[in-house]
């Protein structure tokens, strides 16, 4: 695999990512009560599971959620990419929803205090996995027309995954359940 596949997977999967939150967050400036319903989602599948957990269990369950979001996003690439786009824009959508309603109820500051401590390595570390993703299926297009080695590719792509991704999620979590909070915490 070139670096300069690599750096193409990765702007590929950034414009999705970018051009989805951007739909998350025009549509709840349309409509307020869709960004509701995603932060309802939100806090009844991960707030509710997690929130109020010690700093030490917290990490561990943001780091096995982020790790299998991922993986699904790395590993959706057998799906000639559709799994990894779903995802992708998916979570760029709900994301930029609620980016958006928050911001609107608790102000840009409060946003930046909570997404950007953790999200330097969070968002990376999905971004990269979608970038994978995209390549592993471009490298099973690439074998079924009779020009590529699927195999070979994926166990480079699952190298540079552990190499780049697993350390981004680990830090991520580190810093999600640790460091950010206690940001929140000055800032409210």
């Amino acid at each position: 695999m070139s670096e300069w596949k690599l750096k193409q997977g990765i702007l590929v999967t950034l414009v999705i990512f970018v051009v989805s939150l951007a739909v998350g967050v025009a549509i709840t400036v349309i409509e307020p009560s869709i960004g509701q319903n995603f932060l309802l989602l939100f806090k009844d599948t991960v707030v509710d599971e997690i929130g109020g957990a010690p700093a030490p269990l917290l990490f561990v369950s943001l780091f096995l959620n982020n790790l299998q979001a991922c993986l699904l996003l790395f590993l959706g690439g057998a799906t000639f990419g559709v799994v990894s786009l779903f995802i992708l824009s998916t979570n760029g959508l709900i994301i930029g929803s609620i980016v958006e309603l928050v911001r609107e109820q608790q102000g840009p500051v409060f946003v930046l205090v909570a997404i950007l401590p953790h999200g330097i390595f969070e968002i990376p570390s999905f971004v990269l996995s979608g970038a994978l993703g995209i390549l592993l299926a471009k490298s099973l297009y690439d074998e079924w027309n009779g020009s590529g080695d699927a195999a070979t590719e994926a166990a480079h792509y699952g190298v540079k995954f552990l190499m780049y991704v697993l350390p981004l999620v680990i830090l991520a979590a580190f810093v999600e359940a640790f460091i950010t909070p206690e940001i929140i915490r000055l800032v409210t």
